[in-house]
This record gives structure tokens, C-alpha cells and sequence, in this order.
């Protein structure tokens, strides 16, 4: 198992009230699978994927991810297992605007402490972009680009570290039908090729029906 959450629990303090986000979660997620968390508005999908990848500590339990606890290591310890080991696809592309495709796919490159030879970076960024489709869109700032370009760029740049894990949270929610059926096919063909391990939180059923396993959250828990 490459990811392992026990007990996970999350909440908020709104004014005098608690909101209660995760009520205990368990889940283990083999290398390689392509998982699914589908759900309703306000379920807790985004939150609990957070929380797997080291962007959002939980009040309660533990994640193990590729033999790391990640909630035992410090800030910064933490966030060298984020660029090394997880990959982020978000719904808003989380794209800088000043730079181009390719110089927003290599940037995770660029802050890693052990980076060694920097002359590799550009050809990498431009063979992500090849595989992704935009190999005549690398030039383009994101808003010269089309949202499922924007989005294209996104997921090359989640790759860009050879990440173990790829999670994704509704990447095809700012997109139109064919640009989401296009934006999955890619995220499949690349967990095929690569094997690397593929979590998508969507509420969209269509999109969870081609993932190898699916997982269904309601009210903070897993049913």
C-alpha cells in the first residue's frame, strides 16, 4: 500500500460552533491504482485529499505515505515529501500568469533543494508538454491558453518531479464536456504508462465509472 489513513478526523471552529469535516477515515490505496472519491458538495472529498497529500493536517489520525508518516515530520520536512513524491491537479490550474507553459511546468523543479543539474529541466518540461499535447503551446502564457490547455499544463506540471502519486481535485469542473472526456482520457493513459498511482475527487459519477476502484463519501465518512 502506497498511502494508509487511519482515524482521520477534521473539524473547524466557526464563531461558538465546531464544524465537524472528516468523522473518522480509514483507507488504504495500493501503488498504482487509479482510485475515485465521489460525493456531494461539502462531503469532506477535498479535505480528505488534502490531508493524504501534506497540504492540510488533520486534528486526529495518522497518513502513511510510501513508508513516511506524514504528520510525524516537520513543516519542512514535509513539504520535500510533497515535491518528491505527490503531484497536485486542482480545479483553478493554479497557474502563474507572468510565465510561459513550459517555465510554470518546470517550476517545481526549481525549488527542489537537490536539484543537480539544471540544463535537464527545460527538455523535461518540453517532452511533459509533448506528451500532454501542447508541444506548439509552449511559449504561451496561461492567458493565451484555453481552459483545457490551462488544465493540459496543470497536470504536465504535477508530473514534472516523477511523483509517486498523482491526487487531483475535480479537474474537469471549470471545463466543458469534450475538454473534461479529454482531460480523464490523459490522466488514465498516463496511470497506464507510468503506473503511478492516480486520486480523483469528483461528484461527477461519469467521471468516478472509469476508475479501477471508487470510493463514496457522505457526511464527513466513507460508505
Amino acid at each position: 500500500m502506497i498511502i494508509k489513513a487511519a482515524g482521520i478526523y477534521k473539524s473547524y471552529k466557526q464563531s461558538r460552533k465546531t464544524l465537524d469535516i472528516l468523522k473518522g477515515i480509514d483507507l488504504e490505496i495500493a501503488e498504482g491504482e487509479f482510485i475515485s472519491i465521489v460525493g456531494p458538495s461539502g462531503a469532506g472529498k477535498s479535505t480528505l485529499l488534502h490531508i493524504l497529500g501534506g497540504l492540510d493536517q488533520p486534528n486526529q489520525g495518522t497518513v502513511v505515505l510510501d513508508n513516511e508518516n506524514v504528520y510525524k515530520l516537520k513543516d519542512e520536512a514535509r513539504a520535500r515529501l510533497r515535491n518528491r513524491k505527490v503531484g497536485f491537479v486542482f480545479q483553478f490550474y493554479h497557474l502563474l500568469p507572468e510565465f510561459t507553459a513550459l517555465e510554470n511546468v518546470i517550476l517545481p523543479l526549481l525549488v527542489r533543494e537537490d536539484k543537480v543539474n539544471t540544463k535537464a529541466f527545460e527538455p523535461k518540461g518540453k517532452e511533459l508538454l509533448r506528451q500532454v499535447g501542447l508541444e506548439k503551446r509552449m511559449t504561451h502564457k496561461p492567458n493565451q491558453l484555453s481552459g483545457g490547455e490551462q488544465q493540459r499544463v496543470a497536470i504536465a506540471r504535477a508530473l514534472v518531479n516523477d511523483p509517486k502519486i498523482i491526487f487531483s481535485d475535480e479537474p474537469t469542473g471549470n471545463l466543458d464536456s469534450q475538454s473534461g472526456k479529454e482531460i480523464i482520457q490523459l490522466l488514465m493513459d498516463l496511470n497506464n504508462k507510468n503506473k503511478q498511482t492516480l486520486v480523483i475527487v469528483t461528484h461527477d459519477e461519469h467521471i468516478a465509472q472509469f476508475s479501477s476502484r471508487r470510493m463514496r463519501m457522505k457526511d464527513g465518512e466513507l460508505v
